[in-house]
């Protein structure tokens, strides 16, 4: 049946129409002619036909089963950091690993079945369409809709209740895979934990908050240490034991003009010096204040004629410890490590965005976007002359937020 298309239909005529005489008219509408049109399966209860349909729903269903283990895994299993020795290292290894496997396989079957689907189910056609400008009237919204439900209908999904029901189920939770690890990266900033070597999980803490609590903590710098190889009477093997990670500092090892990276050292994680213990494992220790996100702190040296020019900030003044002056090695732009120091201008640069901080002027920025000083770390010399904090940042650390008053 064809149409001879005029410009204005009354809404009687497009009452009286059926939906596949509205389908036509659409086409016909559109500048749309179809060349080819053949149905996939013209035999009802055609045996190929069943074959697809439990090829889709074998892929469905493991894209449902995958998403849920995906889930099991992401929720239930240990994922807790364990080193080497540790129980439940094993397990530790493949909380990463299943996460993959699970979401890719659900990404992938529910694709796999979309394709079988589209390729196997929906009807051949070959279609043309003549390109043509002006807004949609009234006649050509109503022949969208008739050519969606047409595209319904002859897909011949909408009488397939089972394939419909996995795959609503399969594509809402792959939205769940996709979406449950971003919860993940959802935090409370105002929700406190117990105080530690990396804060209390608050944004305006970190290591050197333990000094508020008490504890004596050293300016330790990273020695590189790693594991180191052992043969005993049981063979070869790897062993922290007796390796040091940080350690304690004197002023006379930093060399004027040179700037040193620092973590927080508490005093009873110390094992260097007269105080060394090839027998104590402190190297985990260690490296959780080295991965602290907001404890790696400058530790700079200036020349005595340039700590002669410096400005001190307001309620700051007794902050450095004579040449030295200890800045928080994270930018106040976004949080990258400022760990670029000029010597010749006293500037400390982050490489991220080239924002530059004057080590003269209480690290206040002269250059890039950041727009916040940033936070000096009070230090002093104790009785045996090692560098240590006199106190914890007066303000947030990292990237300016509503909390800094800088």
């Amino acid at each position: 049946m064809s149409y001879e298309t005029k410009k204005e239909y009354t809404q009687q005529e497009l009452n009286a129409m059926s939906n596949d005489e509205l389908a036509r008219l659409g086409t016909e509408l559109d500048g749309v002619t179809v060349a080819f049109r053949k149905e996939r399966f013209p035999i009802a209860n055609d045996p190929a036909e069943r074959r697809v349909v439990r090829a889709v729903g074998f892929w469905l269903v493991l894209s449902i089963v995958m998403a849920i283990a995906f889930l099991g895994v992401y929720i239930f299993w240990p994922w807790h950091y364990k080193g080497h020795g540790d129980e439940g290292l094993w397990m530790y290894t493949l909380y990463t690993p299943l996460l993959g496997v699970t979401s890719g396989l659900t990404i992938l079957s529910l694709g796999f079945a979309v394709v079988l689907y589209v390729k196997h189910m929906l009807p051949q056609e070959i279609s043309v369409q003549r390109r043509h400008d002006g807004p949609s009237d009234e006649v050509d919204r109503r022949t969208v809709v008739a050519l969606l439900n047409d595209s319904w209908k002859t897909s011949t999904l909408g009488r397939r209740k089972v394939l419909q029901g996995l795959l609503g189920t399969g594509a809402v939770l792959m939205g769940l895979v996709i979406a449950a690890p971003l919860g993940g990266m959802i935090k409370n900033p105002w929700k406190r934990g117990e105080m530690g070597i990396q804060g209390d999980g608050t944004l305006w803490t970190s290591g050197w908050s333990l000094h508020d609590q008490g504890v004596k903590l050293y300016l330790g710098r990273d020695t590189g240490a790693i594991a180191e190889q052992h043969t005993t009477e049981t063979g070869s093997h790897w062993s922290t034991t007796g390796v040091t990670r940080l350690v304690r500092m004197r002023p006379e090892d930093l060399a004027a003009a040179s700037m040193e990276t620092v973590f927080p050292l508490p005093a009873s994680e110390v094992n260097d010096g007269e105080l060394y213990d090839p027998k104590r494992d402190v190297y985990e220790h260690h490296m959780h204040s080295i991965h602290g996100p907001r404890n790696a702190v400058m530790l700079i040296r200036l020349r005595t004629s340039d700590a002669e020019k410096v400005i001190e900030r307001e309620g700051q003044e007794d902050f450095h410890y004579g040449d030295y002056y200890a800045y928080s090695k994270i930018c106040t732009h976004i949080g990258c490590p400022t760990s670029l120091y000029e010597a010749q201008t006293n500037r400390i640069l982050c490489p991220c965005h080239q924002s530059q901080f004057n080590a003269l002027h209480y690290g206040k920025p002269v250059f890039g976007p950041a727009a916040r000083a940033l936070p000096q770390l009070p230090i002093t010399v104790d009785e045996e002359g090692y560098l240590i904090a006199a106190g914890d940042f007066i303000e947030p650390v990292g990237p300016a937020f509503w909390e800094r008053k800088s």
